[in-house]
């Protein structure tokens, strides 16, 4: 069976842009990437805003109001905390204070942040594209925000 890969083409917020792909990891966190691809199918994630993006540690999306507020109408999932690490280009699902709180927003590492480890879900990890992530406008939340302007699922 081939990799699946997540791929979202960025616009970075001045019109320039590309597509991030992301490798998809269900050995880490089955349950993540099954919502992850289910929401990306059902075009959930297209037009969504990185709505907090901090220089040397994250950007985050995946708020459907852009506020990071919200989420999708599918139940909140359980947690799947795995021993990856959290370094430069490693996707994890953001929540609240209660473990079993990720619903739909994640956030993309920039730099390590180790102390994130084993409390939040690893579900990707940016293979391609980082550059991208990188030039998202900084804010919390930013000026103008960058957006994911389509999301796909695919093998290979």
């Amino acid at each position: 069976m081939a990799d699946e890969f997540l791929t979202f083409t960025l616009d970075t917020g001045n019109g320039t842009g590309g597509d991030v792909k992301i490798k998809l990891r269900p050995d880490l966190a089955p349950g993540h990437v099954e919502r992850i691809k289910e929401l990306t199918n059902e075009g959930f994630y297209d037009g969504v805003k990185f709505h907090r993006v901090i220089p040397g540690f994250m950007a985050q999306g995946g708020c459907p109001d852009g506020t990071g507020m919200g989420g999708s109408k599918k139940p909140d999932l359980k947690a799947e905390f795995n021993a990856e690490r959290h370094v430069r280009g490693v996707c994890s699902m953001a929540r609240t204070s209660a473990p079993n709180s990720a619903n739909s927003q994640f956030f993309i590492v920039f730099d390590d942040a180790s102390f994130l480890d084993k409390q939040y879900t690893v579900w990707g990890q940016v293979v391609e594209g980082m550059e991208h992530v990188d030039a998202l406008p900084k804010g919390e939340p930013p000026r103008e925000p960058g957006k994911i302007v389509k999301a796909t699922v695919s093998e290979g």
